[in-house]
């Protein structure tokens, strides 16, 4: 045989199937393999953070990693520096409600990273009350039922909601 005219063994080709899948399918296996790799066997932790810990503490610190260590497992978590000082001194009662949660005495101690943890927007409830719809409003000249004159009308004031002061 010439040198040039070897061949190279032929890659299988898949069938293409010519249909969609759901995202959820390739999604969940690729999650799967990130929690795991930061030590999380069980994704809750990290979903239900703010449950077990509280609304104030996660504001302030993210679970980064879990390991297992010979004395206990160690969670880490990236915290806000000025709030590492306190979150030491909460850590043997976030340990314990961790553990509660996890119904085991998984964590042992906790580590903390500091760096700046983002924070999650949360959406603000529209006020109780309402403006009153201007008088040049179209909903106001509304000539027709009177029900739907009044639902109109709400629905007017609840575009004019009052700005507070300090934002634009």
């Amino acid at each position: 045989m010439a040198q040039g005219l070897t061949e190279k063994p032929s890659v299988p080709e898949l069938p293409r199937r010519n249909r969609t899948e759901a995202v959820e399918r390739g999604l969940s296996a690729i999650a799967a393999t990130a929690f795991e790799r930061a030590g999380f066997r069980d994704p809750a932790l990290i979903l239900r953070w703010a449950e077990i810990v509280g609304p104030e503490i996660a504001r302030y610190a993210r679970p980064m990693r879990l390991s297992e260590g010979p004395s206990g497992g160690v969670l880490t978590l990236k915290s806000e520096p000025g709030a590492s000082v306190f979150l030491q001194h909460e850590s043997r009662t976030l340990c314990e409600r961790i553990n509660t949660y996890l119904g085991r005495s998984a964590i042992a101690r906790l580590r903390f990273v500091p760096g700046e943890v983002a924070v999650r927007a949360a959406v603000a409830p529209l006020s109780g009350t309402a403006a009153e719809a201007s008088a040049t409003d179209p909903a106001r000249g509304f000539q027709g039922p009177e029900r739907l004159k009044e639902a109109l009308i709400n629905l007017a004031r609840s575009r004019r909601r009052p700005v507070s002061p300090g934002t634009d």
